[in-house]
């Protein structure tokens, strides 16, 4: 028995299995697509928060921020360029829902919040940006 056959030898270095490289991405369009849902929901409980019985735009500046977040990681966890999509769609959905009135008449988003408008036209315009963003990236090169 020699040296060299007591010694494992290592596997490969390279590319995960397909498998698992699949498995994670779906894993993180999951969590991208509840992150979006999540965002949105803080973003509108946040609308209506008053300092000295003034609105404050805090949920403006969360919606920017949040979606320039859940824009690169729903890039980097999926691996595509339409990827900003998956954070975006549940969020406009929100959004959408948020500004009709139920039959009881809630509302939760009106008209006369200027945080709420602002919150929607904030972060419509990151998803956007971000969106076009990743339209205009060069591609991306093995290397990188």
């Amino acid at each position: 028995m020699t040296v060299l056959d007591d010694q494992a030898t290592p596997p490969p270095a390279g590319p995960p299995p397909r498998l698992l490289d699949l498995g994670l991405r779906v894993v993180g369009a999951i969590v991208v697509v509840l992150a979006g849902v999540l965002t949105g929901v803080l973003e509108l409980l946040l609308a209506t928060v008053r300092v000295g019985g003034q609105l404050i735009g805090v949920s403006a500046v969360l919606a920017v921020g949040a979606n320039i977040v859940l824009s690169w990681f729903a890039y980097e966890a999926v691996g595509r360029r339409w990827a900003v999509a998956l954070p975006a769609v549940p969020w406009f959905a929100l959004m959408a829902v948020a500004a009709i009135r139920t039959t009881e008449g809630d509302l939760l988003l009106s008209g006369d919040n200027w945080v709420g408008l602002a919150m929607i036209v904030a972060g419509a315009m990151t998803f956007a940006v971000m969106g076009f963003r990743q339209i205009l990236a060069p591609p991306a090169t093995l290397g990188d």
